[in-house]
Parts: C-alpha cells; sequence; structure tokens
C-alpha cells in the first residue's frame, strides 16, 4: 500500500450527510483533527447538502456518489449511509481505488465482507469499519483490569441492550435495510467482547430471535420488513469460553448492568459510565466500583493517519471488521434453522 508523506496529504469525503447524529460532520472533523484534509461530500438530500455547506464551507458537495468519485481527487471516502447500502458503495469506492472507511456495521453478511476484504488486499487498499467505540472508556479500564488478573480466568460474558419499547419508524426497525436488532448496538457488544476474549478463536454461533410481535401492532412502521422483537446471539470459542448477547423491544425490567465480564475469581460489569468489580474476599461479597475514563474516539482516525503515513499499525483491520459480521450471519442464519451452525475463519 502506498504511504503517504503526511496526513495532510490524505484528501478524504464522505458519502452521506444525514441528520441522524450528525455523523458526517462528526466524520469530517475527527479527519480534521488527525491532520487529514476533507474536500468532498456526496449526499441525496439537497437540504442536508446545504448543512455541510455551512459546516464546512470550503468542501466541495455532489448530489451522487458516481459523481464526487469522477470529480474529485480523492485518497479515503467514509461511508455513512444506511447498512444495506454498505457493501456495494464501499466495493464501487474500492474498484476506483480509494482507500475505504465504512461506519459499523462493515455489511451484512459473510460473503459481502470476505469479497470486500479480498477486493482491498487485490488492490492493496485500505478497507475498515468504523469501531469507535474501540476506544470507549468502559471497554479500555476492563480490559486493563481483566488482563491484570483481578477476575481470575475469564469464563463467559453477557451482555445485554433494551428495554420493552416500540421500534421507530425510522430506517435502523427495517430488517432488509439494517440487517436486524442485533446490527446495531449488538455489534458494539461483539466488538467489547473480542477484545476481552482476544486472542481466542471462535467455533460456533447459535442464534434465537422472536419476530412478529410489534410488527403486528397499528402503526407499525415496517409491518412487513420489521426486525426482530428480541434476538440472542451465543459464541463458543476453542478454549471453551463463550459470549451471549441479547438485544430486546420486550423486556419491561432488564438487569442495570449492560455488560458483565464473568471469571474464576469474580464478575467485572460496566455500563456506559460506571464499572462495578464483585469478588469474594473471606467468604463475604465485596462490591468496589467506580466511574470509567473518558472515551478516546479520536484515536479511530488518529491511528488510520498513522496507518497511512507508515507510522503505525492499524488497529481495526478488514479481518477485525468481518469479524462481527460473520458473527451476526450466522446467529440470523441459525435462528431461522433452528440450529447451531459452525464458523469459517479467514
Amino acid at each position: 500500500m502506498k504511504k503517504f508523506k503526511s496526513a495532510s496529504d490524505i484528501r478524504v469525503g464522505v458519502i452521506g450527510y444525514g441528520g441522524q447524529f450528525n455523523m458526517g460532520k462528526v466524520h469530517l472533523q475527527d479527519m480534521q483533527k488527525a491532520g487529514m484534509t476533507p474536500l468532498a461530500v456526496a449526499e441525496l438530500d439537497a437540504a442536508r447538502l446545504e448543512v455541510a455547506r455551512v459546516d464546512f464551507p470550503e468542501i466541495e458537495t455532489y448530489d451522487s456518489p458516481d459523481k464526487m468519485l469522477k470529480s474529485m481527487e480523492l485518497d479515503l471516502v467514509v461511508i455513512i449511509t444506511p447498512h444495506n447500502t454498505h457493501y456495494d458503495l464501499a466495493m464501487k469506492c474500492l474498484r476506483a481505488g480509494k482507500h475505504v472507511v465504512c461506519e459499523k456495521p462493515l455489511c451484512i453478511t459473510t460473503a459481502e465482507a470476505d469479497k470486500l476484504v479480498t477486493e482491498a488486499k487485490r488492490r492493496k487498499l485500505l478497507m475498515t469499519a468504523f469501531h469507535n467505540r474501540h476506544w470507549d472508556g468502559n471497554i479500555m479500564r476492563a480490559v486493563e483490569q481483566i488482563r491484570s488478573g483481578v477476575i481470575g480466568e475469564v469464563v463467559r460474558i453477557d451482555g445485554r441492550m433494551g428495554r420493552r419499547s416500540a421500534p421507530g419508524s425510522w430506517w435502523r426497525s427495517s430488517k432488509s435495510m439494517s440487517g436486524g436488532i442485533l446490527y446495531d448496538w449488538g455489534v458494539h457488544m461483539l466488538e467489547y467482547a473480542f477484545q476481552v476474549m482476544e486472542p481466542s478463536e471462535m467455533t460456533e454461533v447459535t442464534g434465537f430471535a422472536k419476530r412478529g410481535y410489534w410488527a403486528s401492532q397499528p402503526g407499525a412502521a415496517f409491518p412487513k420488513d420489521s426486525n426482530e422483537d428480541e434476538a440472542t446471539v451465543i459464541v463458543r470459542f476453542k478454549d471453551g469460553r463463550w459470549i451471549r448477547l441479547t438485544i430486546t423491544h420486550l423486556d419491561p425490567a432488564p438487569p442495570e448492568g449492560f455488560f458483565d465480564v464473568i471469571g474464576t475469581l469474580g464478575n467485572y460489569c460496566f455500563q456506559h459510565d460506571q464499572w462495578e468489580l464483585i469478588t469474594t474476599e473471606d467468604g463475604q461479597t465485596v462490591r468496589r466500583s467506580g466511574r470509567n475514563p473518558h472515551s478516546q474516539w479520536e484515536n479511530f482516525y488518529a491511528n488510520i493517519a498513522g496507518f497511512m503515513v507508515g507510522k503505525e499499525k492499524l488497529v481495526i483491520t478488514p479481518e477485525w471488521s468481518r469479524r462481527p459480521i460473520h458473527v451476526l450471519d450466522l446467529a440470523d442464519r441459525s435462528a431461522k434453522l433452528g440450529r447451531t451452525l459452525k464458523t469459517k475463519h479467514k
């Protein structure tokens, strides 16, 4: 892969400047902080293009990705669009000779992920997913503490998110557009879990899903294409450890914490801001707690820039980006088939 002399030589553009969370602005600002040079935005919505012009007065704007790729000399393109568009847009950018960062999830199926990884390697291009939460304060502290041995040998991880609530009317509630209920926070929690379990090898995945309750209610946004009401994925590792993650729109009283790591000597549980360590000392249960450090999301693009100038190893590799996609793809198929499926490694 070609290395750049400095981060400022990396010319960047984004595809997608939608209003949800204003992520187009977030990406461009973080790339600027990392020293890269934003040049272009492609967005189908004319109103959002106007917002981009206000946010970045010097930037070029286009009403289609094709026009931007044809007109601008870009080195890196960031894709910030609905999940079901990621694969086609990422492949288009790779074939145009551009390095690619794709909002998580990278894509929806294992087959799509494998094709993107292969294409990027063939063309000697960077291709990765925007796993900025790799640098969340809660998981950074958890990994540090767990590797210090405070809970002994890790046995399993339990993660859960959500509570009883009707799904929203946005595209993230559509199965065909989002991939399913596990493809949002489920991707983040899998990425957390892989950091704790690294370098363990996965062997099989089992999925469970309840569908149809919210889709059958009056006013459902996607009555024929709704996400699951609740879904669980269980991942088994070669060394015997396992992960269990659940995302729900049904549970009226979920547990307070959302991520537990259970070991032979204790339990490390965290939420967004708080952590709790539960151990046994002299036959008594001992609880210690505290606040998590601040997240360092800026490290994602700092690492991208460092990699592209040849000064750092890439943290979120193509293979790392593929891993949660493979698990969720298998979980979806497993839930439909009613049986466990073996993993396939790259």
